[in-house]
């Protein structure tokens, strides 16, 4: 039943739990360069468009790469006041109108809910960086006494989660994850457990980054991370593709509402599919590259698998963390067939970073939507840009047209900068417990 309000004593404390609770998808909300929609982001995606395109938001003139996915002619309006939206940071925005997206498609009225028994956990790689920029700027330009009081609140890590625990009155648990382009997935299966364990009954949770700055652009063609396929920047996200030559920085935010099943039962909320594991490791091996044999991504997978419960012959869908970086979608396809043995070549494989590019701590959010749909709807998304196979990635990456096909259980991979890795498991909702 739903709980009336408390003053969050004993009552609210942490519960045991004989047996992991069942957590169920209630509420979905993205922010993207190709749709601010859930629905409208997936047909764009069936039909194969892209959201990459020249950069505007600031003069590229002398920079090596001049494209991303840059969010463009969009607005808070109906969200958050002008006044609120000035004192928060762009990921922050982000964050904000994804989140109250996903509330309202969930239904839920957080008013009617005990408020410690629900929170907020959000994931972003890198955080506020156009205030640092704007307020470096303005600290060499005008002086120390000319940056803005606001430049901490705006800038930190955590920001998003606080903004929406505050905008919904949410007292229960509340954290910010940095792990780099895993961070959302991460944030996800944190707040999974959460849930599971019996701390909390509804959790917020997804990514959110917007990183499409300057610094960040220089910094990553520094690293020689971006593709620079300036002249056809629409064709230059091409996971698995054997000319792939890097990713391409996108800016954005997805958002979730996990609920414990029986919570969401009792006020008949709809239920788009279950979460059915989690699973995290580390590479140990490098800052930036990731371990070539994937056995770290290869651990993650598994670790959600054995979570569920699920049978690796249950797995028809994996969407991929497909960067399009000649190592990175090496080291996964490697992986996956380390977890999945010849199987491997029987599961669909897909990677919508070539529609979104790459949103960094957001990725693993927006994908994990894209994911659920893929499930509900029976339609695996398409790898488009993909025209030249690469021998050592030699799996069904779904290449240029989305397919129809019944899936069972997904998974959602994202790795990142440091050596994390994530996976999560969804699913139908099931009769039982996982098998």
């Amino acid at each position: 039943m739903v709980r009336a309000a408390t003053d969050g004593h004993a009552a609210n404390g942490p519960r045991t739990c004989a047996m992991k609770r069942r957590v169920v998808i209630t509420g979905l909300g993205v922010v993207t360069a190709l749709s601010c929609r859930v629905e409208d982001l997936w047909q764009r995606i069936l039909r194969g468009e892209s959201g990459v395109r020249p950069i505007t938001s600031f003069d590229t003139t002398n920079f090596r790469v001049k494209f991303g996915g840059e969010i463009v002619n969009w607005s808070t309006e109906g969200y958050i006041s002008p006044r609120d939206a000035k004192r928060i940071d762009r990921f922050t925005q982000f964050a904000m109108v994804a989140g109250i997206d996903a509330v309202r498609d969930s239904g839920i009225d957080f008013s009617r809910e005990d408020p410690y028994r629900c929170g907020v956990i959000l994931g972003s790689g890198i955080g506020g960086l156009s205030e640092i920029e704007a307020q470096h700027s303005r600290l060499l330009e005008r002086g120390p006494d000319k940056v803005s009081a606001f430049t901490i609140p705006k800038l930190m890590v955590n920001a998003p989660c606080g903004n929406l625990s505050i905008l919904f009155g949410l007292r229960g648990p509340s954290a910010a994850v940095a792990t780099a382009c895993a961070s959302a997935a991460n944030a996800i299966g944190d707040a999974f457990k959460q849930i599971q364990y019996g701390e909390a009954d509804v959790m917020l949770t997804g990514g959110t980054e917007a990183a499409l700055t300057p610094m960040a652009v220089s910094a990553f063609a520094a690293m020689r991370a971006l593709s620079e396929r300036n002249d056809a920047p629409e064709r230059a996200s091409r996971p698995f593709d054997a000319q792939r030559d890097g990713f391409v920085l996108s800016e954005g935010a997805g958002l979730l509402v996990l609920e414990e099943l029986e919570h969401a039962r009792a006020r008949n909320a709809r239920i788009y599919a279950e979460v059915l594991g989690y699973g995290a490791s580390a590479d140990g091996s490098h800052i930036t590259q990731p371990d070539e044999h994937g056995s770290g991504a290869a651990r993650a997978m598994r670790h959600a698998l054995e979570d569920g419960r699920i049978d690796p012959s249950e797995v028809d869908y994996i969407n991929a963390h497909g960067t399009s970086t000649p190592l990175g979608d090496q080291a996964e396809t490697a992986a996956i067939k380390q977890v999945f043995g010849e199987r491997a070549r029987q599961i669909s494989v897909s990677s919508v970073k070539s529609h979104l590019g790459h949103l960094i701590g957001a990725s693993g959010g927006v994908e994990l939507v894209l994911t659920v749909y893929a499930l509900c709807q029976g339609v695996i998304p398409a790898t488009i840009n993909y025209e030249e196979p690469d021998p050592k990635c030699d799996l069904d990456y779904t290449p240029n047209e989305p397919r129809q096909r019944r899936v069972r259980v997904a998974l959602k991979n994202n790795f990142g900068f440091g050596g994390h890795n994530a996976c999560i498991a969804v699913g139908h909702l099931r009769n039982g417990r996982p098998s």
